[in-house]
């Protein structure tokens, strides 16, 4: 059923629908076997997700965050100072800004907060990540988190991104990323939703991406460091917090010499 709705129904549609149905299950699934740390609530079991292979107690009820979100939240409350008060607004760019996020970060008193999306209807700004409408060294943090395996010139969305943030910046660019492959796989000429989702984990993706992608963005320019934060922590978090043990995330810098 999961797998069918995912794959039939236009995803702007399923924003739209979430926020009526969240309600309801959420208190179908009240519990204390399951933590969402992004709001601290409490289940019995997350919802599974996913296409080809549907991963159980994937989807928080409440937040709608899946392992990478929640992963992602961890890290930047614990590990970095973006939650923190500073006496100087920064500028975040959020590309396709997730419901478990949107409202939470644009609720930093601390953040100027922009987000962009070419078809997402609750993003500030309608923009082609391949052209984007910023200024040159305009965003201190990016978040651009599983949107690359969807843009068929990654390379030039890369750049864009490199343009657009500042000298000092940093951001988090997640992407879907196959372990085992050494080499990003793509092939424009499959069309076919069924052979999309069966080779490339969605039916619009464009590619899966191998160990090369941190170097596709340092050649961009980024420094990029592979962080493992799930090593940190301890099984029983991992398990409590629903986290994929052993995903990496892609943080980016911009030097201050670029």
């Amino acid at each position: 059923m999961i797998k069918l709705v995912l794959k039939y129904i236009p995803r702007p549609i399923l924003i739209r629908l979430s926020y009526y149905l969240r309600p309801i299950v959420v208190f179908l699934l009240k519990g204390n076997t399951y933590t969402d740390p992004i709001d601290g609530k409490r289940f019995s079991a997350f919802l599974p997700y996913g296409y080809n292979k549907k991963r159980p107690n994937a989807l928080s009820p409440s937040t709608l965050s899946l392992e990478r979100h929640r992963l992602l939240w961890l890290y930047l409350k614990h590990e970095t100072s973006f939650f923190k008060p500073k006496a100087e607004k920064i500028k975040v760019l959020h590309f396709a800004p997730e419901q478990c996020f949107l409202n939470r970060f644009k609720n930093l008193n601390h953040i100027n907060y922009t987000t962009t999306d070419l078809n997402s209807p609750i993003a500030d700004v309608k923009a082609d990540i391949c052209n984007l409408p910023f200024k040159d060294n305009t965003y201190d943090v990016i978040f651009c988190n599983h949107v690359l395996e969807h843009i068929t010139n990654d390379e030039k969305a890369m750049q864009e991104l490199y343009r657009v943030m500042k000298p000092k910046g940093w951001g988090v660019f997640q992407v879907p990323i196959d372990n085992h492959r050494a080499i990003t796989f793509e092939d424009d000429t499959i069309t076919d939703k069924a052979e999309r989702t069966k080779l490339f984990g969605q039916y619009d993706h464009v590619r899966v991406y191998g160990n090369d992608y941190y170097t596709k963005l340092s050649k961009i320019g980024f420094k990029v460091e592979k962080k493992d934060y799930t090593a940190q922590l301890d099984e029983n978090s991992i398990k409590t917090y629903c986290l994929a043990k052993g995903e990496i995330i892609p943080l980016v810098y911009k030097e201050l010499n670029d």
